[in-house]
């Protein structure tokens, strides 16, 4: 489903983010990005959804290079692709319904088939009932958890977390991996960057570690990996 080939990215200031990637997901994968800080995973991250583009090589997603692909075209790309942030991006004058209902409405969903997936993916993040909440009324968990909904309410293949649980404590980081668990479960591929060394090494999944822009290691059930 996403594959890089030969991928490098170097920033106008002369850092070299990623430094000759290769590397393939299948679709139902469930893979964690680990790594130092500064290490190049932030920008791994973004360049699969289209934030960054490689100033070399090609990352295709469904056989869409996205290196070559026009801007017109990215909004059609992030349909098939949630993403999920580490600060949430709600629309705060939204409730939380109107939130999730957003990113169907942009694309012009029929406004028939916009109630009923809300509510399933509010249920599925076990907020139906704060559906009418704003998000300055809600929890952390609780808005990272409406952050979620939102990014698959147009069940995209893949869902991409960039340090999803980096502001949570720790009972309500549990609380989003079991969502995540239930996502993936149900053929989403996901794509998640953490520091969260205990999750990691609790919930075994493939462990993609990069350093200094490199994949130094590529693990089928692999550990964290670094000190805490």
């Amino acid at each position: 489903m996403i594959e890089m080939k030969d991928v490098y990215k170097k920033y106008p200031n002369g850092v070299m983010a990623v430094n000759g990637i290769n590397v393939k997901i299948d679709q139902g994968e469930f893979v964690y990005v680990v790594g130092p800080s500064g290490a190049g995973k932030s920008t791994f991250i973004k360049m699969m959804y289209r934030e960054e583009k490689p100033t070399k090589g090609s990352i295709i997603i469904n056989g869409i290079d996205l290196a070559k692909l026009k801007e017109k075209r990215v909004p059609l790309l992030r349909r098939n692709i949630g993403v999920v942030f580490q600060d949430f991006k709600l629309l705060p004058r939204l409730t939380v319904y109107e939130n999730v209902a957003f990113a169907l409405e942009v694309i012009e969903e029929n406004p028939k088939n916009i109630k009923k997936r809300v509510m399933d993916v509010l249920e599925l993040v076990r907020l139906k009932h704060k559906a009418r909440f704003l998000p300055d009324e809600l929890s952390g968990g609780e808005q990272q958890r409406v952050s979620i909904a939102r990014s698959i309410v147009n069940s995209p293949g893949a869902l991409i977390a960039d340090e999803p649980t980096g502001n949570l404590d720790p009972e309500t980081s549990w609380e989003i991996m079991n969502i995540f668990e239930e996502i993936n479960f149900r053929g989403t591929t996901i794509i998640m960057a953490t520091h969260n060394r205990e999750i990691v090494n609790t919930v075994k999944k493939r462990v993609i570690a990069i350093e200094s822009g490199k994949i130094a290691r590529d693990e089928v059930r692999g550990d964290y990996g670094y000190e805490a």
